[in-house]
């Protein structure tokens, strides 16, 4: 592979070289950052689930997100709990509601759960029995997720109010609330029905199932969808990760954007790195019309601009890595961890991919003047 050749070509003039390695970067950035956006979407959609201490969840089947879980009667889970290999069966109540933060004397949007501190609902230290039976089961007592953002403006053992009713905050948590709330609480069953007296304790939003043996999950949820009525929706915890996933980033404008925002990054970094080849090839037409007046064919001059395209694919790329890495370490500091973008092997691999065909592409479409160029014509 000749490179030589197509290195001096790019260095020929080094303040356009270093013009075209910063559009590539500034593209490689933008793919990185709507990448790792989305991939915080799915993170964050999928995080409740990863706390919940269940192998099979019950759902409405008209509920298209866990934030906004519509009711199922409760006794879909009495009769899960009589299928072989079901080892437990628990209830959770969710609702969306408005919280006054004392500090900004603003509304802001929490989504409260509310279940027995005795049963192991969640696998998060602070809400195990142990520890939850001490702090939830005080009167008026709540929990309060450490990773609300923006923060809620307590304190702990603050007096606070929620849906117009007097709350203590008894303690903190960390599990994040997702895109859909500014932030999470945790309270008792007694205390959740006292807040919202229009929930009723027969009808819950999330039905959690535990199975004896993980071998036998696909199968009890099988049995699961063949005996229970059509009002419940029965899903193994892959496939509600899954399901939640979907939703987000297929349903909502959120995944939109961001996918948007990656196709719009290709298409720029294309524009870029075109203009540079383009300009390129028609300032050395003359040295190429030679290359073919002395025999080189066209194969050739096509791999010297493929070569061209490689280069800056290279160049470009790492800056842009790098600042985006820097970027990821901002976003978690700013949002004090609640928003999850990291760097995976699997992203950086793909926004190589689509760099180097971005500028593969930019150098197929400006190869055409060099492949027509005609040495009786120029000279």
């Amino acid at each position: 592979m000749n490179v030589p050749l197509a290195w001096s070509n790019l260095t020929h003039q080094k303040t356009r070289l270093l013009v075209a390695i910063a559009g590539v970067a500034f593209a490689v950035l933008l793919m990185f950052m709507n990448l790792g956006f989305l991939g915080a979407v799915a993170k964050t959609a999928s995080s409740i689930y990863e706390q919940l201490n269940a192998d099979i969840f019950l759902f409405s089947p008209k509920s298209e997100m866990i934030a906004a879980s519509r009711p199922f009667p409760r006794t879909r889970l009495y009769q899960s709990a009589g299928i072989g290999g079901v080892e437990q069966t628990m209830a959770l109540y969710l609702t969306m509601v408005e919280w006054l933060n004392p500090v900004t004397r603003s509304n802001q949007r929490v989504l409260v759960y509310g279940f027995n501190p005795y049963e192991p609902v969640f696998l998060l230290p602070e809400l195990q029995p142990a520890q939850a039976v001490t702090t939830l089961n005080r009167p008026d007592a709540v929990l309060i997720d450490r990773l609300s953002n923006p923060p809620l403006g307590y304190e702990p053992s603050d007096v606070m109010e929620l849906n117009k009713k007097r709350v203590i905050v008894s303690g903190e948590f960390t599990l994040g609330s997702g895109f859909a709330a500014s932030g999470t609480l945790a309270v008792n069953t007694q205390n959740f029905f006292r807040l919202f007296p229009m929930q009723h304790p027969d009808q819950i939003q999330l039905g959690l199932i535990q199975v004896r043996s993980p071998d036998q999950v696909e199968a009890i949820a099988a049995t699961l969808r063949s005996r229970l009525p059509n009002d419940v929706l029965v899903l193994t915890k892959a496939e509600a990760i899954a399901r939640e996933n979907r939703f987000w980033i297929q349903t909502t404008s959120t995944g939109f954007i961001f996918n948007m925002g990656v196709a719009v990054s290709f298409m720029v970094g294309t524009a870029i790195v075109y203009q540079i080849l383009t300009t390129d090839v028609r300032e050395h037409l003359p040295e190429y019309a030679t290359l073919k007046a002395i025999g080189y064919r066209n194969r050739y001059l096509f791999k010297v601009i493929v070569e061209e395209a490689s280069l800056l694919a290279t160049l470009g790329f790492v800056p842009g890595l790098l600042i985006a890495l820097v970027l990821y370490q901002i976003t978690r500091w700013s949002t004090n961890g609640g928003l999850p973008i990291a760097m995976s092997s699997e992203r950086v691999m793909l926004v190589f991919t689509l760099t180097l065909l971005m500028c593969i592409l930019s150098g197929l479409i400006s190869v055409r003047k060099a492949l027509q160029a005609d040495p009786a014509e120029i000279f």
